[in-house]
């Protein structure tokens, strides 16, 4: 059965309806409504101050955020009555916006450790081999696999290594904080490539500011979120169109 077919059959993994959250008694999402299926990748574009950081804290369990009406269900589950662990080994991955470090544990380490948390355990020559073809495929210097997490390592090298762990773990929902961020061209390519090999069984939902990740991982749906609620959604050609014009039509209606 080929990937559409089996996307089409599939149910929603996560379903959120009605989300208001903040921070600091300052609601930020207003009734946010968004429903992801494996194999699909959603791209949430906004203006500053929107909310997708916002809804990508929530998502994970950031204990800062607080929520105040509304759901989310992954996989049938009440997300928001689970910690942030319990939410992790049922799937949900997030790569950071600012990755940070991590001193004192190495960044192979951390990937055995959490790969037999996610998955049981396995065989370490064949463990450490996929990580090796992984890293390689993301041009990912080998060395900073000994390394401790983040430390030294540049944002592009950041964000690679956030990449890395997508490949290695297969979480069933990945959420994409700005990854694209910080990456010049060359990185950016390799960045997309290693979140498209992994696209296919998994929904991704990209949170970004940028056009230019979109012509390489190209979204399946694309939503604008204005004022802490989805105000448009649409292809790949909404994309487009944002790049063209910025997000002061979508604000004034004018779509």
């Amino acid at each position: 059965m080929n990937s559409k077919v089996q996307t089409s059959l599939a149910k929603d993994l996560l379903v959120i309806k009605n989300l208001q959250a903040g921070i600091d008694g300052k609601q930020i999402l207003k009734g946010l409504d968004l429903a992801l299926r494996p194999g699909q990748v959603h791209a949430l574009m906004g203006p500053n101050g929107s909310g997708k950081s916002t809804l990508s804290n929530v998502l994970a369990g950031h204990p800062h955020y607080s929520v105040s009406a509304g759901s989310v269900l992954f996989d049938g589950k009440d997300l928001l009555k689970l910690s942030p662990d319990e939410r992790a080994r049922l799937g949900l991955f997030l790569a950071f916006q600012y990755p940070v470090e991590v001193p004192g544990v190495s960044l192979f380490n951390f990937l055995k450790t959490a790969d037999t948390s996610l998955h049981g355990s396995s065989d370490f020559k064949e463990f450490s081999q996929s990580v090796k073809e992984a890293a390689a495929r993301l041009k990912f210097d080998q060395s900073f696999l000994s390394r401790p997490i983040n430390e030294g390592f540049s944002g592009g090298e950041k964000k690679k290594a956030e990449v890395l762990q997508l490949s290695v773990l297969r979480p069933r929902l990945a959420v994409l904080d700005e990854t694209d961020s910080g990456l010049d061209i060359d990185s950016l390519k390799t960045v997309a490539e290693g979140i498209n090999q992994f696209r296919a069984d998994s929904a991704v939902l990209v949170i970004t500011h940028y056009f230019r990740i979109l012509k390489y991982i190209k979204p399946d749906f694309v939503h604008v979120l204005i004022d802490g609620r989805i105000a448009a959604s649409g292809g790949q050609e909404l994309a487009t169109r944002l790049e063209e014009h910025g997000y002061e039509w979508v604000k004034h209606g004018k779509l």
